[in-house]
């Protein structure tokens, strides 16, 4: 997710409503509505109802009460932020059952809209600018929560995790979900003792919350989109340590591995802090206070980029280490958590980005330089492969986690490094990542840096790569004159392959 992987899980029922959706051609909602009433959309062309309009959210502060053994789920979330407009009412994305609603301290009305649209409304209107604050207690078994036709929470052995792309939190606590609206988090999860409760940033500690109970107090002050909070209960062993920087490293290890599972994903996630080191040369300062990995025994089908702390599914550890998912899922760490996708149109921003970043490393490591790794993932799918039939750059919600926009994408960041030079790509992607720090981005607004910052009309490239379907020629690529064609096969290919096919959800 940012996902290479395939973020949403959706079952032939969700993926069926969203076609019908998509085919009956609904517009999106405008970020604002008339009358006082917030728009139940944030204005995502994908997804019209993620997302709200009318406020903005600055600090979500979550109080959770977690029973593994019947997967149930006790929460008061503490939302602060501010309204954009005048508020007669307004929506929160979730899904569990609510039971008390307050906005700034008096009690206000709520009803269900949808399967995931919590409609408030205040005992006093909202003027724009004014801050509020809105506490929501609720409960619920998350795994038994279908909507849209899926559920993001994800029930293991012993515990629970809840991660996904593009929606996770209408699971387990109430958001305006979608990045153009980022917060800082502090979350609290009390368990059994014994258990580890597993979150996004630092660790600010754990302390006994009554008879045979642990509360777990996590905190990530850098903002965060929804999608990449993350929450993993269960029997975890946690490798704790700093990095050449100071930071704290927490990786999270199920104790129902296997003896090979957990060597295969030591060896992987274990290269974190190297990883990021190695990718801070490349694109620029890490941009958070902490690092890690969170490998559940579960095979989930993806990884995800989760802030500081990405979920890796059991599946990429099966068989064999695989560090490149690991150096994927860091990458995002700059290009879709740090700088987050203005749309989900724009999701190339992220997939393209981390594909590349694996390229890069098999570079790095003297595997296959990324343009012998662009040449021959281009021969290895013919015109008639489904990789040419998506737009990288706008491919529709239906196949926004699809292999073009991983490998086409990536391709496609090759192409400009040929056009414009090393020194120039370079250049452009760490003043990409400076200049939208914590922010969001769009593909126009990608395309326009890029442009001003090399002198060079780069149009045609991008409307070949991303915006048209079919093989582009080799000449798209337009490499060097003199570019010695790199011989044979590179040596990372095929496990970039295989890890870019679960990435993509193949």
């Amino acid at each position: 997710m940012s996902g290479k992987r395939i973020g949403r899980a959706l079952t032939a029922l969700g993926a069926a409503a969203l076609a019908t959706v998509l085919a009956a051609g609904v517009a999106p909602a405008a970020a604002t509505a008339s009358g006082g009433v917030g728009a139940p959309g944030i204005g995502d062309p994908y997804y019209p109802d993620y997302g709200n309009g009318g406020y903005r959210i600055s600090h979500y502060d979550l109080d959770l009460d977690y029973q593994p053994g019947n997967d149930h789920l006790a929460g008061t979330a503490t939302l602060t932020g501010a309204a954009t407009q005048y508020l007669t009412r307004f929506d929160l994305d979730f899904a569990l059952t609510t039971d008390a609603v307050t906005v700034n301290g008096r009690r206000a009305r709520f009803e269900r809209s949808g399967d995931h649209e919590l409609v408030l409304t205040p005992a006093r209107a909202l003027h724009a600018g004014q801050r509020m604050v809105i506490r929501v207690r609720y409960h619920g078994i998350p795994s038994t929560v279908v909507a849209e036709g899926f559920t993001s929470w994800m029930r293991t052995d012993d515990g629970a995790v809840a991660a996904n792309e593009p929606e996770v939190s209408w699971w387990w606590y109430p958001s305006n979900d979608h990045p153009l609206d980022k917060a800082s988090f502090a979350v609290d999860v009390t368990v059994p003792t014994g258990y580890q409760a597993i979150s996004n940033g630092i660790l600010a500690g754990t302390h006994p919350a009554g008879p045979g109970t642990t509360r777990w107090r996590w905190r990530e002050s850098r903002p965060m989109a929804t999608y990449l909070t993350v929450l993993a209960v269960g029997h975890y062993d946690l490798d704790t340590s700093t990095d050449a920087h100071g930071r704290p490293v927490i990786e999270a290890y199920d104790q129902g591995l296997s003896a090979a599972q957990a060597r295969n994903a030591r060896a992987s996630v274990g290269l974190t802090a190297s990883v990021i080191d190695w990718e801070s040369s490349v694109f620029g300062p890490y941009p958070f206070d902490a690092l890690g990995g969170i490998v559940p025994n579960y095979e989930a089908g993806f990884a995800l980029e989760d802030q500081t702390r990405p979920m890796y599914g059991l599946d990429f550890f099966e068989s064999a280490d695989d560090p490149y998912v690991v150096v994927h899922e860091n990458a995002h760490q700059w290009f879709g958590d740090s700088v987050s996708v203005h749309h989900w149109s724009d999701i190339w921003l992220n997939e393209g980005f981390a594909g590349y970043a694996e390229w890069l490393y098999s570079e790095h490591v003297g595997a296959g330089s990324a343009l012998s790794v662009a040449l021959a993932d281009y021969d290895a799918h013919p015109a008639d492969d489904p990789l040419w039939s998506v737009k990288a750059g706008d491919p529709g919600a239906q196949h926004q986690f699809s292999a073009a926009v991983y490998d086409r994408g990536a391709m496609t960041l090759q192409a400009l490094r040929n056009v414009v030079g090393d020194r120039m790509f370079f250049t452009i992607l760490r003043t990409w990542a400076s200049k939208h720090r914590y922010g969001n981005g769009s593909i126009p607004q990608f395309e326009w840096l890029a442009e001003r910052l090399s002198g060079r009309d780069l149009s045609r490239l991008f409307d070949t790569w991303l915006f048209t379907t079919g093989k582009p020629p080799r000449s798209a690529f337009h490499l060097p004159a003199g570019t010695a064609m790199p011989a044979g096969t590179p040596a990372s290919l095929p496990q970039l392959r295989r890890t870019h096919a679960l990435l993509a959800g193949h």
